[in-house]
């Protein structure tokens, strides 16, 4: 987001250091990821000039190059961040990268659907419990080969190693892994519905590495009751919580929902289809919560979480649920990597160079998400978190219509309002707080304040 030259800015910090094998890579990484935040929804030729174009397309067909190498130093700095903190959450999820629009794309694979042409994405995000995105633990990418369709049930018999549910417990695996960078951090991986995998339950773990889940299964469990949801369903509640829903897409009011709370400790018996594997029974935590009174004709809010983590009273169980509502962070950063990156509209012109773009769009995105958030967290910051001292001159001058500066930098939150506004937000009463859009839309207008506020200074 620098319009400056030669100083230690994010980009520095965050690839500075990437293992590409070749200072001068290194290098050049660092300069796009700088020059192409500046305008992440913009086209290449709209963001570079002539000779930095060159160069981008050079860096994205170069085959030494890899999302690994690309991401490390990225990820070491997540590293450092999430030693400053008791409790991580580790939210993973898969998005579908759809380039059906460009059919002379070498490369590409099958999607979930027959109008999807593309690639996966699996992702691994560091967040707070407060919901501050301390950036990217791993990407993981794939295409889905022409002979893998409609193979549901072959896909069954195959063991997990050769199955895409595998992703789940490599990123538990993973998560393992950085534990020794983080020896005094508490990890909790978090996934939705579609990482309630077996192996993830029973796969070994350090203390410290622990999961949440979100049931997609009433699995058999060593109870009177037999399955997951009759068992919880005969266990007294433990509280009631009530939950804001907001509106879907402007067409249902904005409700609060009350919530009733159960949680209870079970072990769950492995699947029958694995029963020549033998696999031992899962000790896990219940918690579920279900809406009570929703409105006629309204589908009950409801969520049967599983965890590794002690979960015996009712302050556990919503620690759980808050904990669980913190995974929206790894959607909302796929769809600013999509929207606010526009990667599905670029044309590298073959899978590799989309892959390798992607990685560094990727870091780009957490950057737009954790200035959004960061403000709401602790806003009494100094702006200079985020802003060079250039970018926020440029940015107070605007605003105010001055050329008469403070005597101290602004708080994170002041800037971050005026950034917002630059992108269209309109700060009204009841308006919700800015959001990424808005954001990148702001930061693209501060970085052209920025460029005209250097030039009119450079004589002074």
């Amino acid at each position: 987001m620098s319009a400056t030259g030669d100083f230690d800015d994010w980009a520095s910090e965050e690839f500075g250091a990437a293992a590409l094998g070749d200072a001068r890579l290194t290098q050049r990484l660092v300069a796009l990821a700088r020059r192409l935040a500046e305008s992440p929804q913009c086209s290449f030729p709209q963001s570079l000039d002539g000779a930095q174009l060159k160069a981008a397309y050079r860096f994205f067909d170069n085959p030494r190059i890899d999302t690994n190498g690309v991401l490390a130093n990225h990820i070491g700095q997540t590293l450092n961040r999430m030693q400053q903190v008791p409790v991580v959450l580790a939210p993973q999820d898969t998005t579908e990268f759809n380039l059906m629009h460009l059919p002379a794309t070498q490369g590409l694979g099958h999607g979930t659907s027959s109008n999807v042409h593309g690639f996966m994405l699996h992702s691994l995000l560091a967040v707070t419990p407060e919901g501050l995105p301390l950036g990217v633990l791993g990407m993981k990418t794939w295409i889905r080969a022409p002979e893998e369709s409609g193979r549901s049930k072959q896909r069954r018999k195959r063991p997990i190693e050769e199955k895409e549910s595998v992703k789940w417990l490599e990123g538990l695996e993973h998560l393992a892994s950085v534990k020794a960078r983080c020896p005094d951090t508490h990890i909790i991986g978090i996934s939705d519905r579609d990482g309630d995998v077996y192996d993830v339950f029973i796969a070994p773990r350090p203390v410290g590495v622990d999961w949440l889940v979100r049931a997609a299964w009433s699995r058999r469990v060593a109870h009177p009751q037999a399955y997951l949801w009759d068992a919880v369903a005969a266990e007294p509640a433990v509280g009631e919580t009530d939950l804001l829903v907001p509106t879907r897409n402007g067409k249902t009011p904005t409700r609060t929902a009350q919530l009733t709370v159960r949680c209870k400790a079970l072990r769950l018996r492995p699947p029958r289809s694995r029963q020549h594997d033998k696999l031992p029974d899962a000790e896990v935590f219940v918690i579920h919560a279900l809406e009570t009174q929703p409105p006629e004709g309204v589908e009950p809010i409801e969520w049967m979480l599983l965890s590794s983590v002690p979960t015996l009273t009712c302050d556990d169980a919503l620690e759980r649920l808050a904990w669980y509502a913190r995974r929206w962070t790894i959607e909302s950063w796929h769809r600013v990597l999509k929207s606010g990156c526009q990667i599905e509209a670029r044309q590298f012109g073959h899978l590799d160079r989309f892959v390798r773009a992607t990685a560094l769009f990727a870091v780009i995105s957490w950057r737009i998400m954790y200035a959004t958030l960061l403000a709401r967290l602790d806003g009494d910051l100094s702006c200079e978190v985020l802003l060079q001292p250039l970018e926020w001159h440029a940015l107070y001058c605007r605003i105010h219509g001055t050329t008469q500066l403070p005597a101290e930098p602004p708080t994170l939150a002041q800037v971050v309002l005026w950034v917002a506004k630059l992108g269209g937000y309109l700060n009204r009463k009841h308006d919700h707080p800015p959001g990424p859009t808005v954001m990148w839309r702001g930061f693209l207008a501060l970085h052209e304040s920025a460029v005209m506020y250097r030039i009119f200074r450079q004589n002074e």
